[in-house]
């Protein structure tokens, strides 16, 4: 987080210093930003750093309006960006609650002349966005599927999903590829909504179901304290280890402080939705090519370079 709220810094004063005053004064420019509200730790940090640099946007841009919209789920997403379209954006930069049901709602946005930035969460049809800004998604899968099999070299693992979008099939799909050949054998895979409640009711599941698991992937950090929660009570010490992932700081501490059962994590930062909304402002205020994908890369994250992941101030 601290390496993307550094680049986001330099962008944003380099952006600054290619646009002038007088382009600045002469252009007037409303962003909506349609984001999942704050439903788990992930997207709590994603709200904070949309907040934060709709704020620092518009005192960069003087002509700049940014006007930030969460939303609870998919159904009053798509209402969010009709209240947005009728307030005659010129950029939509939405992060979509699910694929399925957010590509026709953006698609009518789109239809109507807006310039939109997609984050995280890709939608079903690629050609209405104009920018897109993720993690690296197949990495993660990679990453975490590679620690697996170095990490246990032989055993059973379940899969905890997120939700039925593009992103969680690219992780997922890529987690897996990184078992082939390995000793290392998926038991099961279910969805937890990237929910720390739904991942301990999937895991009581799991534990009912199969009598001896080696490790988790949780594939989210909420998802992973869900998870412990449900081994505790179980009282199941076949489980050697969770994986989850995001690098939300209480589990990042606990990687610094050598938990046995969280020894890693991946990264993926929510701060993206700033890059995102920087990206977008800049294709208005400068002369700068912005169109494009912008990927941020998935770090392992051990005890070795935990303390470079901590920020005990940060929402997430």
């Amino acid at each position: 987080m601290r390496e993307t709220a550094l680049k986001l810094a330099a962008a944003a004063s380099l952006l600054a210093g290619l646009t002038t005053g007088a382009v600045a004064q002469q252009k007037t420019v409303t962003i909506g930003v349609s984001i999942p509200a704050a439903t788990h730790g992930w997207t709590g940090g994603v709200v904070y750093h949309a907040q934060e640099a709709a704020k620092q946007l518009e005192k960069t841009y003087p002509g700049l309006k940014v006007v930030v919209k969460t939303s609870p789920d998919g159904a009053a997403q798509a209402n969010a960006l009709e209240d947005l379209s009728a307030q005659k954006i010129d950029a939509l930069v939405v992060l979509p609650f699910n694929s399925d049901e957010l590509t026709n709602p953006v698609r009518e946005v789109k239809k109507g002349g807006t310039f939109v930035t997609v984050v995280d969460r890709g939608l079903k049809d690629t050609s209405i966005q104009d920018i897109y800004v993720a993690g690296n998604n197949p990495e993660f899968g990679r990453v975490a599927g590679k620690y697996m099999a170095d990490t246990l070299k032989t055993g059973n693992v379940v899969i905890f999903r997120g939700i039925p979008t593009v992103i969680d099939e690219e992780r997922v799909t890529n987690f897996e590829k990184a078992l082939e050949g390995s000793g290392v054998k998926v038991l099961d895979k279910q969805y937890a909504n990237w929910n720390r409640d739904d991942a301990f009711r999937v895991m009581q599941d799991y534990l009912s179901k199969h009598p001896k698991i080696d490790a988790v992937w949780a594939s989210d950090d909420d998802m992973a304290l869900g998870v412990l929660e449900a081994v505790r009570q179980a009282k199941r010490d076949d489980i050697k280890f969770v994986l989850g992932g995001a690098g939300m700081k209480e589990m990042i501490k606990r990687v610094m402080d050598g938990d046995k059962m969280i020894p890693a994590d991946v990264s993926y930062p929510p701060a993206m939705i700033a890059t995102a909304m920087t990206v977008t402002a800049a294709h208005f205020f400068t002369n700068a090519p912005m169109r494009g994908t912008y990927v941020l890369n998935a770090q392992l994250i051990t005890k070795g370079n935990a303390k470079d992941h901590y920020f005990p101030d940060s929402s997430f």
